[in-house]
């Protein structure tokens, strides 16, 4: 696999497109450092980290609307590939659907939001965007 973040991307955009309440995705720390963030901003329900086998796993339960049967997360896009990266100063953050959106920023401070990075007065990679 090539592009881990973005096959984790696409394991979410499934299985909301299918439906399903829980995903399971292979570890990593960078995985789990935007899964936490995606759990801080009210995007995802809850997660777990099963630690079995060599890599381990993370289990999270995806955030759905009661009524409408919508998810929280309308679109997840993929930024900076391992063929192009995407760098960002602090002065030309991005801003995702107008401030409502998060974009997922690698800093080197760890990862964070494009909120707290500008806050900080961090660049770095833009890894994704998130609304």
């Amino acid at each position: 696999m090539t592009d881990p973040i973005a096959d984790y991307l696409t394991r979410l955009r499934n299985a909301i497109k299918a439906g399903h309440r829980i995903v399971e995705i292979p570890a990593s720390n960078l995985k789990k450092e935007i899964t936490r963030i995606l759990f801080e901003k009210g995007y995802i329900l809850s997660y777990k980290f099963v630690e079995d086998g060599p890599q381990g796993t993370i289990k999270i339960a995806l955030k759905y609307d009661p009524v409408n049967k919508v998810n929280a997360i309308k679109s997840l896009t993929r930024v900076s590939t391992p063929g192009l990266r995407r760098y960002v100063g602090y002065r030309e953050m991005p801003r995702v659907l107008n401030g409502l959106g998060i974009a997922i920023l690698s800093t080197s401070k760890g990862v964070m939001t494009n909120k707290e990075a500008l806050n900080q007065k961090l660049g770095g990679e833009v890894l994704c965007y998130i609304y």
